[in-house]
C-alpha cells in the first residue's frame, strides 16, 4: 500500500505557494531560515524513507525498543492531518504527550504494574512485558493482594508440573495408557483455538481463570498461525502443548465428540446426580473434553453448576475448545463465587488484569507496535480509536456505516466540529500562533479497520476543512486487509499489533459484537462508545451509538444456568454484579454498580 501525505492544516495553498518561493519578502531568503528548515527536514527524511511492512504503512525499521524518553514537547510542530502513517513533519523526538516527566518515572518505577507481573523474567527476552504500559494512563484498578498471591502460587505450581518435568512425563504415560489416576499430584486443562485472535485472546483468559479456580496448569495448542505472536507468560516453564502430545488432533474436537462432558452425561459414562466422593478418579476416562463454543446462541455445554465443576475435578486431563468469554459463567457458578470476590473486588477488572498478565507481543510484534505508536502517535494531545468490524452475517452497506459513526461521533462530541474558512478565520490565526509556540492541539484518530474507505473520508473531511476550535485532527491507519484471514500468521500480528495500538487510545469508538475492540478497551481501561448493529430487518440503526457500562469483554452465548432445576434464569436479573450488554441483548457482561 503506498504511503500517502497530506498538506497540513496549518499550512494553506498560499502558504505553500510562498514556501516554493523562498519566503521572498522585502528581506529575500535569510540564510538563518534556510538552516533552521534543513535542520528540521533532517528527522522528516529519516522516518518517510524507512520501511514499511507489507500493505500496510507500518514502520518495520530495525529500530530499538528502549522506553521512550520523556522531554519537554517540540516547539513548532507540524503534524500531517491524514496520513496512514506518513510521518509528521517537523518534529524533534518527544515524549509520550499524554505522559508527564512524573507519571513515567512512577510507571517505570512499577513495572511489574503493582504486582501483577513476575519479576523473574530477562527484560531482553521480551520488551513489551515491562514496557508497553509506559504507553498506557495508569491502570483504574488497583490489584488484589490476592490475586497477586494466586498469581505467584500458580507460576510455581506451573514450573512443578509444566512440559519438560518429571511429573509431566507421568501424567502424559498415564494419558496414553488411557488410565486416570486417583489422587494426581498435577491436574491439566490444554486449550485448543477457534476462530479470530480477539475470540482466541478472551477464551484464553477465561481458560487461565478456570485453571486458576481448579488448581489446573493451563497449556496451549499453538497453531501455525498463532507462533511467535506472545511471550511466555510463567517464569521457567513454557504453556505451548508439546507437539507430541497424544490428544494433539484438533479434528477430533466437536460438539458430537464422545469424549465430551456432555455427551458423557447422556450416555451415562459419568453423573451429575451422585455424590462425587463416591466415585474413584480411577474409574473414568483417561480425560473429559469441554466444548464451550457458541452454539444457537448458547454455550454448548452446560458446565457452570457445582455438581457438574465436582465431577469434573475428578479428571486429570481436560482439553478445552472454546470461542467465547466465559469468566462471567464462572462467576455465576456458586463454588467459585467466594475465592473470585477475593481476587476481584472489582468485578469490571477481570479480563483488564488477567489479559495484562497473560499476553505480551513477542519482540517482532513489540517492534512494530513501538515504531508507529513512536512515529505517530506519541505526539498528540489526544488519541480516539474508532474500531469499524462489518460480520458477514449481517453485512451493513459502508455507506450507513460510515453515517452511524459520524452520527456517534457528533452526537458524543469525540473529534472537534468542523468550520469553514470565512467563519474560522480568527480561530485559525489563533490556532497558527499557537503552533508556532509548540502550544497547538493536535488530536489523532486511530482507525482500526479491515477497509479504507473510512480513513480516506474522515481525513478528507479533516483536511479540506478547518475546526472550528483550531485544533489539528490527524487520521491514521495501520493496515487494510480487506478480509479476515484466520490462518495467517502475518495478519494475526498485524491485527496484535493494532489491538495494542487502539488500547493506548484515550477514547474507544467500536463496533458491537466485536471481540477485537473487547480486548483493546479492556487493555486500555476505558468504556467505549459502542455502534450498536441495525435489527435484523432494517438496515441502519436509530440508536448510533451508546457507552459501555463497563469495561469488561461480553459474553455473547450465557449458558443456561437453571442447572437442577432444568429452566433457564435470567441472571441478570438476580445478580447484582451482571448485567445484560450493550450490543448484545442477550449477552451478559460483569459491571461494578
Amino acid at each position: 500500500m503506498d504511503v500517502k501525505r497530506s498538506r497540513s492544516p496549518r499550512a494553506p495553498a498560499e502558504d505553500d505557494r510562498k514556501r516554493a518561493g523562498g519566503w521572498r519578502g522585502s528581506g529575500g531568503v535569510r540564510p538563518e531560515m534556510v538552516l533552521v528548515g534543513f535542520l528540521l527536514t533532517l528527522p522528516l527524511l529519516f522516518l518517510v524513507f524507512g520501511g514499511r511492512w507489507g500493505s500496510s504503512s507500518f514502520p518495520s525499521s530495525s529500530s530499538s525498543s528502549s522506553p521512550p524518553v520523556v522531554s519537554k514537547p517540540a516547539v513548532g510542530r507540524n503534524v500531517d492531518a491524514g496520513d496512514r502513517g506518513a510521518t509528521p513533519q517537523g518534529q524533534k523526538p518527544v515524549a509520550l504527550k499524554n505522559v508527564s516527566a512524573s507519571t513515567a518515572t512512577s510507571v517505570s518505577q512499577d513495572k511489574l504494574l503493582g504486582g501483577l507481573l513476575p519479576s523473574a523474567f530477562d527484560e531482553s527476552s521480551c520488551q513489551s512485558r515491562y514496557k508497553s504500559n509506559l504507553y498506557r494512563k495508569p491502570s483504574p484498578f488497583p490489584l488484589s493482594p490476592y490475586l497477586a498471591q494466586k498469581l505467584r502460587k500458580y507460576e510455581a505450581y506451573h514450573k512443578k508440573c509444566g512440559p519438560g518435568t518429571k511429573r509431566y512425563r507421568r501424567a502424559v504415560k498415564q494419558l496414553k495408557a488411557g488410565r486416570n489416576a486417583d489422587n494426581s499430584e498435577c491436574k491439566y486443562v490444554v486449550w485448543f483455538p477457534c476462530n479470530g485472535l480477539g475470540n482466541r485472546m478472551l477464551t484464553i483468559a477465561s481458560t487461565f481463570l478456570y485453571a486458576l479456580l481448579t488448581d489446573r496448569v493451563l497449556l496451549m495448542h499453538v497453531s501455525a498461525e498463532q507462533e511467535g505472536l506472545f511471550c511466555e507468560p510463567f517464569p521457567g516453564s513454557s504453556w505451548v502443548l508439546p507437539g507430541n502430545f497424544p490428544q494433539n488432533n484438533p479434528q477430533k474436537l466437536h460438539i458430537g465428540a464422545p469424549e465430551s462432558y456432555a455427551n458423557m452425561l447422556k450416555s451415562n459414562v459419568v453423573r451429575n446426580d451422585v455424590d462425587p466422593a463416591s466415585v474413584p478418579a480411577s474409574s473414568l476416562p483417561a480425560y473429559v473434553y469441554l466444548h464451550v463454543e457458541q452454539f444457537q446462541l448458547k454455550l454448548s455445554d452446560n458446565v457452570f453448576c457445582d455438581e457438574d465443576q465436582a465431577m469434573l475435578g475428578k479428571f486429570n486431563w481436560m482439553i478445552l475448545k472454546s470461542d467465547s468469554y466465559f469468566a462471567p459463567a464462572l462467576f455465576l457458578t456458586p463454588m467459585f463465587e467466594a475465592e473470585l470476590a477475593r481476587m476481584f473486588p472489582q468485578k469490571e477488572a477481570v479480563f483488564h488484569h488477567l489479559g495484562r498478565y497473560l499476553f505480551h507481543p513477542t519482540n517482532r510484534v513489540w517492534g512494530i507496535i513501538r515504531r508507529y505508536y513512536e512515529a505517530y502517535l506519541a505526539r498528540v494531545d489526544e488519541k480516539i480509536g474508532f474500531q469499524i468490524r462489518i460480520f458477514p452475517e449481517k453485512p451493513i452497506k459502508f455507506e450507513n456505516m460510515y453515517d452511524q459513526l459520524m452520527r456517534c461521533v457528533r452526537e458524543q462530541r469525540l473529534l472537534p466540529e468542523l468550520g469553514t474558512a470565512e467563519t474560522t478565520t480568527a480561530t485559525t490565526n489563533n490556532a497558527t500562533a499557537d503552533a508556532a509556540a509548540g502550544n497547538g492541539k493536535v488530536k489523532a484518530v486511530l482507525i482500526a479497520s479491515l477497509y479504507s474507505g473510512y480513513y480516506e473520508k474522515i481525513r478528507g473531511m479533516y483536511y479540506e476543512s478547518p475546526t472550528k476550535s483550531g485544533e489539528i485532527v490527524a487520521v491514521f491507519q495501520p493496515s487494510h486487509e480487506e478480509q479476515q484471514q484466520y490462518t495467517s500468521n502475518e495478519h494475526n500480528q498485524k491485527a496484535l499489533a493494532e489491538i495494542y495500538l487502539l488500547s493506548y487510545c484515550d477514547k474507544i469508538t467500536m463496533s458491537a459484537w466485536s471481540t477485537f475492540g473487547y480486548v483493546a478497551y479492556s487493555f486500555a481501561g476505558v468504556k467505549p462508545w459502542i455502534l450498536l448493529r441495525p435489527d435484523w430487518n432494517r438496515e441502519t440503526s436509530d440508536v448510533a451509538c451508546v457507552r459501555s457500562t463497563s469495561m469488561e469483554p461480553c459474553l455473547h452465548s450465557p449458558p443456561i444456568l437453571g442447572c437442577r432445576a432444568k429452566r433457564d434464569v435470567d441472571v441478570a436479573a438476580v445478580k447484582p454484579y451482571v448485567r445484560h450488554c450493550e450490543d448484545v441483548g442477550f449477552g451478559l457482561k460483569l459491571f461494578d454498580s
